[in-house]
């Protein structure tokens, strides 16, 4: 499967504010959304399930691949697209068994260290970050910053995204690194017009 990662949306209803959430991803993917990620780390099992398999018929009619954060049983339940990992979730060997060799699996890394055990245990890309401090994620190690994301970038062969902070202010400093793409959260949910935070990030990014 081959996976455009330069522009990847990270989901969370709260950050929608008072606008229908399937409505503010849809029109996000409208906007030039080429990846989607599944993170809702407070909803029950039943509904997370549910809502990834709302969004992936969403996502589906866009062409663009879906990814469920963490949870391999919803992602394995729901025939997500892929699944995306951090630091503290199952070893990435692990996940790469259970998920099989035709689904995308993504790795949490803040450290070249990280992404080169990455690379080595089957990640298909990895997320770096945070690269900028950011709210989005309460349990977010210190930022990285350009340096190291360019680091990470450097330190191995497969996709990098950066994440964490990102928006139309620093995506050029990022883009400049040579990673594959960014990944965000707030710079399109929490804006006012998803579709249009989206198009202006990535017409930005093609610059």
């Amino acid at each position: 499967m081959r996976v455009d990662y330069s522009l990847y949306l990270i989901t969370d209803r709260y950050l929608v504010g008072k606008k229908e959430f399937c409505t503010s991803v849809r029109r996000a993917l409208e906007g030039g959304v080429t990846l989607l990620q599944v993170r809702e780390k407070d909803a029950s099992s039943r509904d997370f399930y549910t809502i990834v398999c709302k969004l992936k018929k969403v996502a589906a009619e866009f062409g663009v691949p879906l990814i469920v954060n963490d949870r391999v049983d919803v992602a394995l339940a729901a025939d997500a697209d892929g699944v995306h990992i951090g630091q503290d979730d199952l070893p990435l060997e692990v996940v790469r068994q259970l998920i099989g060799p035709g689904k995308i699996l993504g790795y949490s890394v803040s450290n070249p260290q990280e992404a080169q055990y990455g690379e080595r245990m089957g990640a298909d890309y990895l997320g770096a970050g945070p690269v900028y401090a950011t709210g989005s994620k309460k349990d977010a190690v210190s930022p990285i910053g350009i340096k190291g994301l360019a680091a990470i970038k450097q330190s191995v062969s497969i996709p990098v995204v950066g994440i964490g902070g990102i928006g139309i202010s620093n995506l050029n400093q990022v883009k400049a690194t040579g990673v594959d793409g960014i990944s965000v959260i707030s710079a399109i949910l929490s804006q006012e017009d998803s579709y249009k935070a989206a198009r202006g990030l990535g017409e930005l990014w093609r610059k």
